[in-house]
């Protein structure tokens, strides 16, 4: 087994398959190519602000280049201008070397012993001149300095604010499409690598744009130019740093596997890692009640070893991939550097001198060296920065391939093409012959038959695990039945939107939901359009206006997160009170009452029936307070409803719901 398949340590977090293999070529273009539609809508911002960018960047080199000679050769050494460079600085033909004079090197001796004093003055600059220069190309890069500084970060924050409106974009898809698949993907997804891939792997799309259409384009642009300029002072550099390109090619290739293996790994290890923390904290009062701290900490403690592990070990082979391309770039370098000192000391003309006239480098000199060395370590720095970029795409691959794997998932619950809208009158719902097993071999509603109609409330009751709350599931098509139908008024349930369906049927639950809010916004929730009078209307029907009232600051009171400053049985009527709000057809009470004492669930309950006259209620409870007081009762056994009927019926059957029952009476008791 080669190190990068070496197997991490053991976490009851489990990585996603195929998390240790690397990416084929095909996929790996691909992933990109799908950011496509999160960029498209940004286009003409992006194609400004790279725009921009390259201005800024050819503005530098031409500054950089433009200055080497002038300081190097003009001011240092006093040589006059060339023409395009007085031209620029705005001097007269007094600065500027005659042809004779650029043909012909000062160092050549004149034939003329008495001409040759004279002639060498006349190709220098006098101190004033020199002192203009100094001072003119001074003004011109301070002029250059502040404009700089005044675009670079306009241009930065103009990036920024493209890069998270398409990183915006990503997410919100990302989350839209989780929210509606359902809780079969749900139930067995790691709330914490979800988590992850949302808010982290999706950020990868902001890199696409910086490191696949920028940063690759500025160094291979600063590249090829760099390599046009070295072969004007001599083919021989260029075919020189040619020959390294071949043994650098096969490094980058050897190493893109290793490092897609790498990726791979530390991203899943951080997500079973966020899968842990957001456990540990969601559990917290189970694990201080069990004084189980120190277990905890020690399963977070292996699981943030194998997060620092994989971490450490992809940026190993990084730095391992980046070091070795730079002793091969860096041996060329000093090969060049060798021939250039050479050249330079027997002031050798340099390859097609009148191509760089332009910037007056016609013979090997200092300032010749100087470019020509700049040249050399800007190709360089360009080489290894693009090979930083392709190490940074294998892990960009990584994070987009699992920020797609999400928007792939297929929901199991999608409407129809010609599917309608809930009516507003609810007159049954019919469950009949229903199959479901959230595992295929275990299956829990094996042909359940109901019948529910408006202005009663049907009772679901069984033993743990008989399946009541999986029956309401269905109903509002969290997940699809494996076999059967669910109709209303007579319709199938998948001929509905889902999101009327939905909207049709409110539900209470036993874990009650709150939220950092006041309580009208907790009760308000899932009702954009509710009024105060609403509201309190709706928590009198849940017996919580009394309790509200004598909060601190009545209705505006604030929460805490959870709901923490009030009780479990405050927090269950805030939870009906929410429901019925919504003013829906349907209501499910999924053990609403089993944090209330006995007193005040019969006035819920009360007020409940009163208030449900038109519509189908559901209840799912244990209590026999709660059951008794509903029209009709279902027992649930074995996956059936093996007896429907009110209390008093039931009881007088002396069958499977008066042992239920008894059973539940001696528990009571007990």
């Amino acid at each position: 087994m080669s190190s990068a398949e070496e197997p991490l340590a053991a976490s009851r977090f489990a990585l996603p398959q195929g998390a240790g293999e690397a990416l084929d070529r095909r996929r790996f273009v691909a992933l990109f190519l799908r950011t496509w539609p999160y960029l498209r809508p940004q286009l003409p911002h992006l194609a400004t602000w790279i725009s921009a960018r390259m201005v800024v960047e050819l503005v530098f080199v031409f500054a950089a280049f433009v200055a080497y000679d002038l300081f190097n050769n003009k001011i240092l050494l006093g040589e006059k201008l060339e023409a395009s460079q007085a031209a620029l600085l705005r001097f007269d033909d007094s600065y500027v070397r005659d042809v004779d004079e650029r043909q012909q090197p000062e160092s050549v001796a004149e034939e003329t012993t008495g001409e040759t004093t004279n002639s060498a003055s006349a190709a220098m600059l006098t101190p004033e001149q020199r002192r203009s220069v100094t001072n003119r190309l001074g003004v011109l890069f301070a002029i250059t300095a502040v404009l700089m500084f005044m675009l670079i970060p306009a241009a930065d924050y103009y990036g920024t604010w493209i890069l998270q409106r398409v990183n915006q974009f990503l997410r919100v898809t990302m989350v839209e499409r989780a929210e509606h698949l359902s809780l079969r993907y749900h139930s067995h997804a790691q709330t914490g690598d979800a988590i992850y891939r949302v808010f982290q792997d999706s950020a990868m799309i902001t890199s696409v744009i910086e490191r696949v259409l920028i940063e690759p384009v500025v160094a291979i642009g600063q590249m090829l130019l760099s390599f046009a300029v070295i072969c004007l002072f001599s083919p021989l550099l260029g075919a020189l740093y040619l020959a390294g390109v071949a043994p650098i090619v096969w490094l980058i290739a050897w190493f893109t596997p290793r490092l897609q293996v790498r990726s791979r790994l530390a991203r899943a290890t951080n997500g079973a890692l966020v899968s842990r923390i957001q456990e540990s904290f969601a559990l917290i009062r189970v694990v201080k009640a069990l004084c189980a701290e120190g277990s905890v900490q020690r399963r977070f403690d292996g699981d943030s070893k194998n997060a620092l592990d994989a971490a450490f070990q992809l940026r190993m082979e990084y730095i391992l991939m980046r070091l070795l391309v730079a002793l091969v770039a860096g041996g060329a370098i000093i090969g060049a550097q060798f021939l250039m000192a050479g050249w330079t000391i027997a002031e050798d003309a340099t390859f097609l001198a009148g191509a760089v006239a332009l910037v007056g480098f016609t013979a090997w000199n200092l300032g010749a060296f100087n470019a020509a060395s700049s040249r050399s370590e800007e190709m360089l720095g360009g080489g290894i920065e693009l090979t930083r970029i392709w190490g940074l795409l294998q892990d960009m691959a990584a994070g987009l391939e699992r920020a797609f794997t999400l928007l792939d998932l297929k929901p199991d619950v999608v409407d129809k093409p010609d599917a309608r809208a809930l009516p507003e009158t609810v007159r049954e719902v019919r469950f009949e012959d229903v199959h479901f097993g959230y595992d295929a071999e275990r299956p829990v509603l094996k042909g359940v038959d109901l019948l529910a109609v408006a202005g009663t409330v049907t009772a679901i009751v069984g033993g743990t695990g008989a399946g009541k709350s999986t029956l309401m599931t269905l109903l509002l098509r969290l997940y699809e039945p494996d076999g059967g139908s669910i109709r209303i008024n007579g319709t199938p349930l998948g001929d509905f939107r889902v999101d009327s369906l939905r909207a049709g049927v409110a539900i209470a639950l036993q874990q009650n939901v709150l939220f950092n809010a006041s309580v009208a916004d907790n009760i308000a929730y899932a009702s954009a359009n509710a009024t105060r009078p609403d509201i309190e209307q709706a928590a009198s029907i849940a017996c919580a206006d009394n309790f509200v009232s004598a909060l601190p600051e009545g209705y505006d009171t604030e929460l805490g997160e959870r709901g923490n400053k009030i009780s479990t049985g405050q927090r269950q009527r805030l939870s009906i009170a929410r429901a019925v709000l919504r003013d829906t057809p349907i209501l499910i009470l999924d053990e609403p009452t089993a944090s209330l004492d006995a007193a005040t669930e019969q006035e819920v309950l009360a007020n409940l029936a009163s208030w449900a006259k038109q519509r189908i209620v559901f209840l799912i409870t244990h209590r026999l307070s709660t059951i008794r007081n509903a029209d009709r009762i279902a027992l649930l056994e074995d996956g059936r409803v093996c007896e429907f009927g009110d209390h008093d019926t039931l009881m007088a059957k002396n069958g499977r719901y008066r042992r239920f029952v008894d059973a539940e009476v001696h528990g009571e008791a007990a």
